[in-house]
């Protein structure tokens, strides 16, 4: 079954039995350990290549020509890794820049293969849907003892996140969302249901509609239900605010600018849902993601107010811009009503986690040891970064309120992602496995694998462990 793209495009790996040109993929000192034939060594040294990181190297034909002058054949390329490889094991993504038009292969690559063919996979994204520029049609063969489903679902699954975060809210508002969502069950055979408008008042989730009153789209809760009962149960959370003005309390120009990614969370569960139900891995899988937008009216929510949650708790609102914890509670309070094995949330949520870790890095927040503990190490095995911050308690006497069971904005400003993860914490006491993954959705510069723009956080790494999980 073909992967579900939200744009479909041309697969990136060459067909079976295509003719296809060498590329040497090098470190400095892999230019003289012998590897290479004479001639192309000949040709690195006349060229002062180097195989710095990122580096590229055509190598001419067997007559001679100029390599890449128009007309002249070009046999190999020679790719620089640095002298320090693992510091960028996804460099590849380069390649589909740098290379002209073609099929080509990876040459004698060892068990680095799957990150290097991963990596070029990654750098051919593009987002043109409202561009008329064209790209360059360059195909990688899938190296030897490397699984191309697996290639193709992961870099579907990345695909697809990015789209999503990467459509502006015009056409990405709740309704587009929930669209989105059920093609994706629709793909894979899932049941898709969706509570929106003022039903979600009379179904019980108050908070979601809350934020969402104000928008011509209207707030819903989306759920989609795969898998067979009996099989580990795995729910995923993902908070869909689609646009953030931050309401009443609204942001400046600066902050508003990127808050078509705030439905992130969103993104990356559907990413991750696509992966575990494309592979058809033994799980009941539940995926729910509260889109709203946060808007500005005459009906919107306001400062001081305070609503009552699905769980019954009360919370006093001081502030209409931390409005990604009150949609994600309603929606953690609905799954821990039958608890899961496994209960994952991922949400664009709190500038503190950016400032605690930076863009690059997916903090995440859990109780349970074994969950951290396999998730570094998928962290690792993926070269998919995460870093775990504390749930400390110590902090829950700042989430607390006057007039109300606790606030969705501590006063002081301190410690901002851990608050924020206590006060989701509240809202799951039945499950017993449960992470919090605080991402920022959103590449701030190129790099070799990922343009600028949106951005999957954490779910390779969580398919990982969930595969595993499931195989158990």
């Amino acid at each position: 079954m073909t992967p579900y793209q939200y744009v479909t495009r041309p697969s990136v790996f060459a067909a079976e039995g295509t003719a296809t040109r060498a590329i040497h993929a090098v470190t400095p000192a892999g230019l003289n350990d012998g590897s290479l034939d004479a001639q192309t060594r000949a040709w690195a040294t006349a060229a002062g290549f180097k195989a710095e990181a990122g580096s590229l190297l055509l190598v001419p034909g067997p007559e001679g020509e100029k390599a890449g002058e128009t007309g002249a054949p070009v046999s190999a390329a020679l790719f620089g890794l640095g002298s320090e490889p693992a510091q960028t094991p996804f460099g590849t993504g380069k390649l589909s820049k740098l290379l002209p038009a073609g099929d080509w292969h990876l040459e004698a690559v060892g068990p680095a293969a799957e990150h290097l063919a991963l990596g070029f996979g990654l750098g051919t994204y593009f987002f043109d849907r409202y561009k008329s520029e064209k790209h360059k049609d360059v195909r990688l063969a899938v190296p030897g003892g490397v699984d191309r489903s697996e290639l193709e679902r992961q870099l579907a699954a990345v695909f697809l996140a990015r789209d999503l975060i990467n459509t502006p809210t015009n056409d990405m508002g709740p309704p587009e969302l929930e669209d989105a969502f059920r093609a994706l069950g629709a793909h894979y055979g899932a049941t898709v249901t969706s509570i929106v408008g003022d039903d979600l008042l009379t179904q019980n989730f108050p908070l979601i509609h809350t934020v969402g009153r104000a928008s011509t789209g209207a707030p819903r809760l989306l759920e989609l239900r795969w898998g067979e009962k009996g099989h580990p149960r795995v729910t995923l959370v993902g908070k869909g605010v689609c646009f953030d003005t931050g309401g009443l309390d609204i942001k400046g120009a600066a902050n508003m600018a990127l808050m078509k990614k705030d439905m992130g969370g969103a993104a990356n569960v559907m990413g991750l849902a696509l992966m575990i139900m494309d592979a058809g891995l033994k799980v009941d899988l539940q995926v729910l993601v509260p889109a709203v937008e946060n808007s500005i009216a005459g009906n919107a929510f306001r400062p001081g107010d305070i609503y009552r949650s699905r769980k019954g708790i009360t919370v006093q609102i001081d502030n209409t811009d931390a409005e990604g914890r009150l949609v994600l509670a309603d929606a953690l309070a609905y799954a821990d009503e039958t608890p899961p094995d496994l209960m994952i949330d991922m949400a664009t949520l709190t500038g503190a986690a950016r400032v605690a870790v930076g863009s690059e890095l997916a903090p995440f927040f859990t109780d349970d040891e074994n969950l951290s503990n396999s998730l570094m190490q998928a962290s690792k095995s993926e070269a998919d970064p995460l870093w775990r911050l504390p749930l400390w308690m110590g902090y829950d006497k700042d989430i607390r309120a006057r007039a109300a069971d606790i606030t969705n904005s501590p006063s002081g400003g301190m410690a901002g992602a851990i608050t924020a993860a206590l006060f989701l914490k509240r809202f799951v006491t039945e499950t017993r496995t449960w992470a919090h993954f605080d991402i920022y959705g959103w590449v701030l510069a190129d790099k070799p694998h990922a343009p600028v723009g949106g951005e999957a956080f954490a779910i390779r790494a969580l398919y990982r462990v969930i595969r595993d999980m499931a195989q158990k």
